[in-house]
C-alpha cells in the first residue's frame, strides 16, 4: 500500500471520528403570539440568550425557525416593538425531536422608562385572567420531577396546597375530597381520566391515562379561579393536547415495568400544515400475566389531528380512551384466610372515552371564536363472589353504571384595547345515566337491589370574563358565571374578581374572590332504593356551593429564584348531607349513594400555601413547598367534624441536578429526589360492640365522632434517575423511577381477623418502581 493511500485512509478515519464526536444539533421552531388575543405577532425577533448569534425574524404568520441548535438546555427570548420582551428558560433540546414553542408576549402598557424582560415562568398560569392559586403544568417537568411518574396527576402533588397519596393519584386540594376536582381536556369537562378510577378513592386512580407524549402545557388551579370555569368547587385541572409536528415524522417507543408505549407524530399534509399525533400504551403486567395482588390489564389511547385552513380557521379532532380489567387474587386454601375478604374474588371492567371536534377562527387579529362539539362516555362493571370453606361460591356484589354526555361549548375572546380583554362563552351538556347495584346484605344471603337509577338531564352554563389593566401597575380581572340544572331548575349566579398590584419588578400582591358551585354525580340524583321503590329521592338537590378568598404575595429573589405565599379561606354551604348523621358528600369515597340527602351541610377550609423555588439553571433546581391548613365540615347532625382529608400539614422538598456528559457534552444524566412529610389519615373510632354483633363482623365505626382519630405522620420518598444519549437523529433514554422508597404505610380500613378474633388496622405499604428504556427517532 503506497503512502498516498495510507494518508487518505488516516484522513478518512480521523474525519469519521471527528464527525462522530460532533455535538448533535436540532431545529427549534415555534410561533410568537399576543397573550391577550392569541393572534400571531408577525416579524418578531427570536434568539437564544446563550448563543446570541443564533436568531431569526418571524414571518408574516408569527412563525420562526432556529436551525442547528446544539443539544442541551437553552433559553429563548422574543422581542417586538410595543411588546414586553419574553423569555422561556431552560428549554430541553434533544437530537431526535424538533422543539416547538408557543411564546406569548404582553403588549406594553407600562409608562416606565426601563425595559422589563418578562420570563414565562412555570408558576404563572397560561390563563391570562388568573391572579392567585394557579400554576402552569409543564410536561417536561412531568418526566423530570421525582414522583411524577409521567403522570400529571402525581406531578401536581408537588405543588403547594395538594396532599399526595401513594397507592392512588387522587388530588386532594386544601382538604377537599378528590372527586370535587374538575378534569378538563380541550375546554371540555371529562370523566376521571385515570386507570382503575374511583376504586381506591373516588376521583383518583392508579395511573393517568393521559400520556405525557401528547399533553401540552396545562393549567392547574387550587382556588379562586376565573369566571370561565364552572361546575367546580375544589380546583380545576385544565389540560391541553399539543399539535403534532407538521414538518417531519417523529416517533417514540418506550418499554418499562409499567407498560409499553408507542407514540408518533408528523405531517398529514405539508402543503396545508396539517398534522397528527397519537400515543398508545398497553400494560406490561397484562402482557406478562404478572400477579400484583391481582391481574391488572390496562390500555389507553390519546390522539389529536390538526387541520389549518387558509380562510376557514383551524379544525382539530381529538380524543382519549382507556380500557381497564382487573381480577383479584384468591387463595383456594381456607386455612390461609385471615379475613372474610380473603374468601372473596372480584372482577371489574372499566371503559372511559372522550373526544370532539374543535374549530378556531380569527375574525381579525383581536377576535377569536373557539367552538367544540364533544362527547364523553364512562362504563364500569363489577362482580364479586364469596366462598365458603368447601369453596362453594355465592354472588356478593353485582354492579354496573354507564354515563354518556354530549357537550357543545363556544367562546369569543376579544382584545378590545391594549388594556382591556373580554372572553364570553357558554357550555351545554346533555347527560344520560344508568346504574344498578345489587349487594348481599350478608355473605350467605341472596343479592338485594341496594341502589339503582336511570335518567337524563342538562347542565347549561354561561360566563363573561374581563381583564382590565387599570394602570401600568394595577390590573383587575372580573366576571360572572351562571349555570342551570334542568333536572330541578336550580340555578346560580357566581361573581368572580381578582386584583393584582405589581409594586415593582420583583414584588407583586394579588387578591381574588369568587362564588362557585358544583352539581353532584348523577348517581346521587337518580338513586332509587328498596324503600323508595321508583321514586328518585334526591332529584331536588341543589348545587354544592362555595366562597373562595385567596391572597397572594410573590417576590422574585433573583432571575431563577422566587417566593410565593398564598393564604386562603374557603366556605362551603348547601352541601348534601344525611339528616341526623355525620355523613357529607365532602368526605364521599364510595362509588354509590343509597340514602336521601338534603342541602343542610357546611364546610370550611382555611390555611396558607408557601412555595420557595429555584428554577432550573446551570443544571440545578429545587423547590420547597409548605401547606398548613385546617379542613372541617358540618353534617346533618349539626356537629363540626374534621374532614376525612384534614391532614393539617404537607411539606415537600424537591431537588434535581443535571450533568452534560460525553466528550462533546451531548448526553444528559439527571438525578431527582422528592421528600414529603404530611399528617396521617383520619378515621372514626371503632364501635366494638356493634362490630361483634354484626353477622359478618363487618367493622362498624362511631360516626358521632367522625374522623376524630389521626394516624401517625407519613414520610414519603420518591426518586428519578435518567440518562439520555443523544446521537444524530436518534435519542436513547434509560430511567428508573421510584415512589415511596421510604416504605410509608397507608391506612386502608379496619378488618376483623377471623383467626385471632380481633379487629386490626389494614395498612398498605405501596412501593412503585418503573425501569424503562425509551428511544426517540
Amino acid at each position: 500500500m503506497d503512502k498516498t493511500k495510507v494518508v487518505v485512509i488516516i484522513t478518512l478515519f480521523f474525519s469519521v471520528c471527528c464527525f462522530a464526536q460532533e455535538r448533535p444539533v436540532q431545529t427549534l421552531r415555534g410561533v410568537v403570539n399576543d397573550r391577550a388575543s392569541g393572534h400571531p405577532i408577525p416579524y418578531a425577533t427570536v434568539r437564544l440568550t446563550d448563543i446570541p448569534d443564533l436568531g431569526a425574524v418571524c414571518d408574516s404568520l408569527g412563525r420562526f425557525t432556529l436551525p442547528k441548535v446544539p443539544v442541551g438546555r437553552h433559553s429563548v427570548e422574543s422581542s417586538f416593538m410595543g411588546y414586553e420582551p419574553a423569555i422561556i428558560r431552560e428549554i430541553l433540546v434533544t437530537s431526535a425531536k424538533e422543539v416547538y414553542l408557543e411564546i406569548a408576549m404582553r403588549e406594553n402598557v407600562n409608562e416606565l422608562n426601563e425595559v422589563v424582560v418578562r420570563a414565562n415562568n412555570r408558576d404563572e398560569a397560561m390563563n391570562k385572567m388568573s391572579v392567585t392559586g394557579a400554576r402552569m403544568l409543564s410536561v417536561e417537568e412531568a418526566s423530570r420531577y421525582a414522583g411524577g411518574f409521567d403522570d400529571p396527576a402525581r406531578l401536581v402533588a408537588s405543588f403547594a396546597g395538594v396532599a399526595p397519596s401513594v397507592s392512588n393519584n387522587g388530588i386532594s386540594i386544601h382538604g377537599n375530597a378528590p372527586h370535587l376536582l374538575q378534569w378538563r381536556l380541550e375546554d371540555v369537562e371529562i370523566p376521571n381520566p385515570n386507570h382503575f378510577a374511583d376504586i381506591a378513592t373516588l376521583g383518583g386512580g392508579i395511573l393517568s391515562s393521559l400520556s405525557a407524549q401528547v399533553l401540552g402545557n396545562s393549567d392547574f388551579f387550587t382556588g379562586a379561579f376565573p369566571a370561565e370555569y364552572g361546575n367546580a368547587v375544589s380546583g380545576v385541572f385544565d389540560m391541553k393536547l399539543r399539535n403534532g409536528n407538521n414538518q417531519k415524522n417523529e416517533n417514540t417507543f418506550q418499554v418499562g415495568i409499567m407498560g409499553i408505549d408507542f407514540a408518533s407524530e408528523g405531517p398529514l399534509s405539508k402543503k396545508h400544515k396539517a398534522s397528527y399525533i397519537f400515543n398508545y400504551r398497553y400494560s406490561t403486567t397484562g402482557l406478562l400475566n404478572v400477579d400484583l395482588g391481582g391481574k391488572m390489564d390496562y390500555q389507553d389511547l390519546n390522539f389529536k389531528l390538526n387541520f389549518p385552513t387558509r380562510s376557514a380557521g383551524t379544525f382539530s379532532v381529538w380524543g382519549t380512551a382507556l380500557i381497564d380489567k382487573y381480577k383479584s387474587s384468591f387463595d383456594k386454601n381456607p386455612d390461609k384466610w385471615d379475613y372474610l375478604e380473603d374468601a372473596a374474588q372480584a372482577h371489574s371492567t372499566q371503559y372511559m372515552a372522550a373526544g370532539g371536534i374543535t374549530h378556531r377562527y380569527f375574525f381579525d387579529e383581536n377576535t377569536l371564536l373557539k367552538t367544540t362539539l364533544a362527547s364523553t362516555y364512562s362504563d364500569q362493571e363489577a362482580f364479586q363472589e364469596s366462598f365458603d370453606r368447601e369453596l362453594n361460591a355465592a354472588p356478593f356484589l353485582d354492579q354496573y353504571s354507564r354515563s354518556t354526555n354530549l357537550i357543545l361549548t363556544s367562546s369569543l375572546n376579544r382584545k378590545i384595547s391594549t388594556r382591556f380583554t373580554n372572553k364570553t362563552g357558554f357550555t351545554y351538556t346533555q347527560m344520560f345515566y344508568n346504574m344498578n347495584l345489587r349487594l348481599a346484605p350478608f355473605i350467605d344471603k341472596p343479592l338485594d337491589v341496594i341502589s339503582k337509577g336511570d335518567g337524563n338531564t342538562s347542565l347549561i352554563s354561561a360566563y363573561n370574563s374581563s381583564s382590565w389593566g387599570m394602570s401600568d401597575r394595577l390590573s383587575l380581572n372580573f366576571g360572572l358565571n351562571g349555570q342551570l340544572l334542568t333536572l330541578n331548575n336550580h340555578w346560580t349566579l357566581e361573581p368572580r374578581a381578582g386584583l393584582k398590584y405589581q409594586a415593582n419588578t420583583k414584588t407583586s400582591f394579588a387578591l381574588a374572590y369568587g362564588m362557585y358551585s358544583r352539581m353532584e354525580k348523577l348517581d346521587v340524583y337518580f338513586v332509587k332504593t328498596q324503600s323508595t321503590d321508583n321514586e328518585s329521592v334526591n332529584k331536588d338537590l341543589d348545587f354544592t356551593k362555595a366562597h373562595h378568598l385567596m391572597f397572594s404575595f410573590a417576590y422574585k429573589i433573583s432571575n431563577n429564584m422566587s417566593l410565593k405565599i398564598e393564604p386562603y379561606v374557603q366556605f362551603l354551604y348547601d352541601v348534601p348531607v344525611m339528616r341526623d348523621s355525620s355523613f357529607s358528600v365532602l368526605n364521599r369515597n364510595d362509588f354509590f349513594i343509597e340514602n336521601t340527602l338534603v342541602n343542610k351541610g357546611r364546610g370550611r377550609n382555611i390555611g396558607v400555601d408557601i412555595t420557595w423555588e429555584r428554577a432550573l439553571s446551570k443544571g440545578l433546581y429545587y423547590m420547597v413547598t409548605a401547606s398548613l391548613f385546617d379542613s372541617r365540615y358540618r353534617g346533618g347532625d349539626g356537629v363540626w367534624h374534621n374532614t376525612r382529608f384534614n391532614r393539617k400539614y404537607v411539606l415537600n422538598g424537591l431537588i434535581g441536578k443535571e450533568w452534560m456528559l460525553g466528550r462533546n457534552k451531548q448526553n444528559i444524566l439527571s438525578v431527582n429526589l422528592k421528600m414529603t412529610l404530611q399528617g396521617g389519615e383520619r378515621y372514626a373510632p371503632i364501635d366494638v360492640e356493634a362490630t361483634m354483633a354484626h353477622p359478618d363482623k363487618e367493622v362498624q365505626y362511631d360516626e358521632t365522632r367522625a374522623y376524630s382519630i389521626q394516624r401517625s405522620p407519613m414520610l414519603i420518598g420518591n426518586y428519578t434517575v435518567s440518562y439520555r444519549i443523544n446521537k444524530r437523529r436518534v435519542s436513547h433514554e434509560f430511567a428508573i423511577k421510584g415512589i415511596n422508597f421510604t416504605g410509608a404505610k397507608e391506612y386502608i380500613q379496619h378488618l376483623y381477623n377471623i383467626k385471632t378474633e380481633k379487629i386490626e388496622a389494614s395498612e398498605q405499604k405501596t412501593g412503585l418502581t418503573n425501569i424503562s428504556y425509551k428511544i426517540e427517532f
